[in-house]
Order: structure tokens, then C-alpha cells, then sequence
């Protein structure tokens, strides 16, 4: 998970699927100077949901998704294959991004290197997309043009290498090939593999959450499937556009996915007006949560009951002590309580004298 959240940060794009439609993507990550991250990684996902993982530390590729294990039922050889291939990989990377960073006239620092390929097949009109890119401290470096199967430069300093590569012609055969076959191949086989996982439908889980009384109300959506949905706030039953911030879908653990929408003015009227509104592809009816205020959970904690609650156990104590000591002290001194006692029978006789017949 750590992986991915530095991928998305580092500027990867995954491309949106979109219903009826499946995709098969690949990131090899080569990084220097990135404390407490590996030098290489490559992740792939089927559907963005991670299926697999290798990283320069373990040295291993591996499956992350229990439905993958059936891949080396029928190629016991698989996964050392893969491992092979990033081994591979991890070797071109560490050259290449030392080549990168001569190009642009760097040393030190932080600097990343990444490339993402991959296909999409839509079942329903069979229509096949892939892509094929590289990319340098976050921006596009060099892309794959299908149509014209050439490299095209987005940056000055990958030109060298766009000649250089849309000269190789077997290779940019290959990679058309690859895109618009054997990738295909391997997706069509690992959504066979994983359909139950792949073509099921989570519902979420909406909650209000708010830091404290002042902060922007978020409304979260947890633990749902797919990954294509829409959250947004509405008032009187028009969608809001201002005062509203919303957040990426990102993935969970357990692969389902999370989102959530900032209402970042709070309402200065009817609370009950507005409305969080989260849709989930394939189902049609809306998860709709009404802005209430007695359901926002929050980290914000109204010490004030919890203070006199505390002061009046603490006095309550303190009289019971002093009944203790006082009954200890009687014990203790019995004449000198009986003498008080009658003292102060006497006491109240003279001042309640009791009246004459």
C-alpha cells in the first residue's frame, strides 16, 4: 500500500476504466535519493487493483491477490519468470536513470524514474487501448504513439533517445504487438482467474467527519467496488461546484477503494438541506447522507460535562472520608461523644423546650 501512495504521489496516472471495460497495467518505479524506499519497484494491477509486487530489497516477485495463485497452477514457473524479468529490469533502470540525470545536469537529490505500460479491453464492443510511457521527477519524458508507431519527446532532454529508439523498427512492431495481443491474452486470463473478486459490487460505508467545530465537513466513503464512483455535496437538491473540495478514490488493503468530499463553508442555516451523495457503478440506487450535526463523529472532545462530573465524584468522596474519620473518632473517644451527644440533647431542649399541657 505504501508503494502506491508513493506512486500517486511521484505523478503516475492511472487511466479511469469505465464500465464494461477491463485494464492490465504495469509500473516499474527506479528512484535515487528517496530515504526509507526501495531503489526499484514494479507493481502490476488488473483492474487497479494490485496483483502483483517486486521490489530491489526482496528481490522476489509475488502475488498480492489470492486469486493470482492460480496463474502457477498452469505455469509452475511463473512467478520466478517475473522475478527474472524485474531483476532484469532493475538493472536497465539503475543505468537509465543515471543517464536521465546527466540530461537534465543534475547530482544530488531526490530523483525519480518510471515507466507504465499496459492495455485496456472493452468486452462489450471489443475495443483494445494500450499505452506505453516513461516518465522523469513527475512529468512525461517519452510516449508511445500506437497510430503511428513511433516515440514521440515531450521533454527536450528525451530527444536523443526518441531518435534513437524510433529507429529500432523491430522493436516498435513489438511493442504494437504486445499491446494489441499477448497483453490482451494475459488480461482476458487474469479476469477469467479473478472474476468472482473482479466482477463483484461492495457497497460502502458513508460517514460525516469533522476535526473540529470550525473545520470542513468531510463526507468518507469506505470499503467499496469498483473503483468508479461519484461523491459529491448538494443543497435543495442542486449539486454544490463552490465551497467544495473533492478527494481521489484511492485503494484499501483489503482492495476495495475510499473517497471523500469536503464541504469546506459550513451552513449558516438549515443544516438538514444539505446533502452528501455518493453513486457506485452498477447500482442504481444513491447512498445519500443528510448533514446532521448529531451524527458528524469528530476528534473534537466538550470537556466541560466531563470536568463537573468529575468535581462532584470528587466532592462525594471527600464527605464520605470525612464520615469515615469522624465515625473512627467516636469509636476511638466514646465518653467524649456520649458528653457530645448530650450536649447537644441539651442544647435543643433549651432551644425547643417542650410545651406545657
Amino acid at each position: 500500500m505504501k508503494t502506491l501512495m508513493i506512486l500517486a504521489a511521484l505523478g503516475l496516472v492511472l487511466h479511469e476504466t469505465t464500465a464494461g471495460t477491463h485494464s492490465l497495467k504495469y509500473f516499474y518505479t527506479a528512484s535515487s535519493g528517496v530515504p526509507d524506499f526501495p531503489e526499484f519497484v514494479t507493481v502490476g494491477m488488473v483492474d487497479d487493483a494490485q496483483m502483483m509486487y517486486y521490489d530491489s530489497n526482496t528481490k522476489r516477485a509475488e502475488p498480492k491477490l489470492d486469486w493470482m495463485s492460480r496463474v502457477s497452477e498452469g505455469d509452475p514457473q511463473y512467478w520466478q519468470g517475473e522475478t527474472q524479468i524485474s531483476l532484469g529490469s532493475q538493472q536497465w533502470f539503475k543505468a537509465s536513470i543515471e543517464i536521465a540525470k546527466q540530461r537534465f545536469n543534475q547530482t544530488g537529490g531526490v530523483h525519480i524514474l518510471q515507466w507504465m505500460y499496459g492495455c485496456q479491453w472493452d468486452d462489450e464492443t471489443k475495443e483494445i487501448n494500450g499505452f506505453r510511457q516513461f516518465g522523469y521527477d513527475g512529468g512525461d519524458f517519452l510516449v508511445y504513439d500506437m497510430k503511428t508507431m513511433t516515440w514521440i519527446a515531450p521533454s527536450q532532454q528525451a530527444v536523443i533517445t526518441k531518435q534513437k529508439w524510433n529507429n529500432i523498427k523491430a522493436d516498435l512492431e513489438y511493442y504494437k504487438n504486445y499491446i494489441t495481443k499477448e497483453c490482451i491474452d494475459w488480461l482476458k486470463k487474469y479476469v477469467d482467474y479473478g472474476k468472482t473478486s473482479l466482477m463483484r459490487t461492495d457497497l460502502p460505508s458513508v460517514s460525516l467527519l469533522q476535526k473540529s467545530p470550525s473545520s470542513p465537513v468531510t463526507c468518507h466513503a469506505s470499503g467499496f467496488y469498483p473503483n468508479r464512483a461519484v461523491m459529491f455535496w448538494r443543497k435543495d437538491g442542486e449539486e454544490l461546484h463552490e465551497d467544495v473540495e473533492l478527494g481521489e478514490i484511492v485503494p484499501n488493503p483489503d482492495g476495495s477503494f475510499q473517497m471523500s468530499v469536503d464541504l469546506q463553508k459550513l451552513p449558516s442555516g438549515d443544516w438538514g438541506k444539505y446533502e452528501c451523495v455518493f453513486q457506485l457503478s452498477g447500482v442504481k440506487e444513491d447512498f445519500v447522507t443528510v448533514l446532521d450535526k448529531d451524527v458528524i463523529r469528530t476528534n473534537h472532545v466538550n470537556y466541560t460535562p466531563m470536568i463537573i462530573g468529575i468535581i462532584v465524584a470528587v466532592v462525594l468522596l471527600l464527605l464520605a472520608l470525612a464520615a469515615v474519620v469522624g465515625f473512627k473518632y467516636c469509636r476511638g473517644k466514646k465518653s467524649n461523644c456520649d458528653t457530645a451527644s448530650e450536649n447537644s440533647s441539651e442544647l435543643n431542649e433549651k432551644l425547643n423546650p417542650v410545651p406545657t399541657a
